[in-house]
């Protein structure tokens, strides 16, 4: 079951806003339609909203009337910042979005048609592309894991961030495929509790034993000696390592230093982006304050109460035991390991 495809001239993708509570599908028919749920995180975890993306791209190409590549091309750059602007912070959207524009300015096609066609291509690609490497990542990351292990896990990284199979929590699955003996503290995740509805949601699924913890109360496991090893996922790794992930894993990676915890993240080569030196570059979204006050429209502080609600936070590169990619485990210094991951060389 992927969390998002095509489906007989629309996106197909699970409503994770309904979870746990029901298992929903949405299909949309415009590239307008894509941006709003990744805006509304109907679609959500940076991999996921990447390939949601590059098919709202090639709605946007089938919507176009253009009948001359040059016109368009130019739908297709205004489709583009529609998308990029849903969501500032996860790399893979822009990514995706990017590949796409850059076969539509190809020299190559004269035929608009031909064009749309091999858009639409090209995003079931990337989303096919996710699968397997989310698999390889995996198995690359189970290694770290020891038999018995228990795990701290924070947000959703699992096939709901992805197309299918997960980055993190891919790990996890990967590991317990292989019979290894793990049980997994799942953060809540809040404001809108990714890790006690998605994670525990999949996990539950697929048999593996896990505890909801409240975020605060991963510092005290971490020092009960209850927590073997930390796995994160990412939404955009700067060239030297500094990894943006949603809100609140900074404190987890200096709590993991401090009791001598290894902490890893998992993302694809996909999520690094090698144009920014550093993660005081990446853009920080900034959610509505709602989210925090009024969680899934229940009040629970008076209207007028204020509140302010960053989705990412950057844990720097110091903190990383190392990055589980595709292409291997990169480790310091991140500056070559991950150029040389990206470049498609084995780390």
């Amino acid at each position: 079951m992927r969390t998002v495809e095509w489906d007989s001239g629309a996106v197909k993708m699970i409503d994770q806003r309904a979870l746990p509570w029901k298992l929903e599908f949405v299909r949309l028919e415009t590239a307008e339609a894509v941006a709003e749920s990744i805006q509304n995180m109907t679609v959500r975890g940076a991999p996921a909203i990447g390939a949601a993306a590059g098919f709202g791209m090639a709605l946007a190409a089938r919507a176009s009337k253009a009948d001359a590549i040059g016109a368009l091309a130019q739908d297709l750059r205004k489709a583009a910042e529609l998308l990029k602007a849903a969501r500032p912070t996860a790399v893979n959207l822009a990514w995706a979005v990017d590949k796409l524009l850059e076969i539509a300015a190809s020299d190559e096609f004269s035929n608009p048609d031909d064009l749309r066609d091999v858009l639409l291509q090209a995003a079931k690609r990337i989303a096919d592309e996710d699968v397997a490497i989310n698999k390889r990542m995996a198995q690359r990351g189970a290694a770290l894991v020891p038999d018995g292990a228990t795990i701290l896990h924070h947000c959703n990284t699992g096939a709901l961030a992805t197309v299918d199979y997960g980055t993190a929590l891919g790990v996890v699955r990967s590991a317990f495929e292989l019979g290894k003996k793990i049980h997994v503290l799942l953060d809540e995740t809040r404001p809108r509790l990714q890790g006690s509805r998605l994670s525990a949601w999949e996990l539950d699924r697929l048999g593996v034993s896990y505890d909801i913890i409240p975020d605060a109360a991963a510092g005290y496991y971490m020092g009960q000696g209850e927590v073997d090893i930390i796995l994160v996922g990412a939404d955009r790794i700067a060239a030297n390592g500094d990894v943006a992930n949603k809100i609140g894993t900074y404190q987890l990676a200096i709590m993991a230093q401090a009791h001598g915890i290894p902490f890893y993240t998992v993302a694809p080569t996909s999520t690094i982006d090698l144009a920014l030196s550093s993660g005081a570059q990446i853009p920080i979204e900034q959610r509505d304050p709602a989210e925090v006050t009024t969680p899934y429209g229940n009040p629970i502080v008076p209207a007028h109460f204020k509140a302010r609600n960053p989705a990412f936070d950057v844990t720097p590169h110091r903190y990383l035991s190392g990055i589980v990619t595709e292409r291997g485990i990169a480790r310091p210094p991140f500056n070559a390991s991950l150029r040389r991951a990206v470049a498609g060389e084995e780390i």
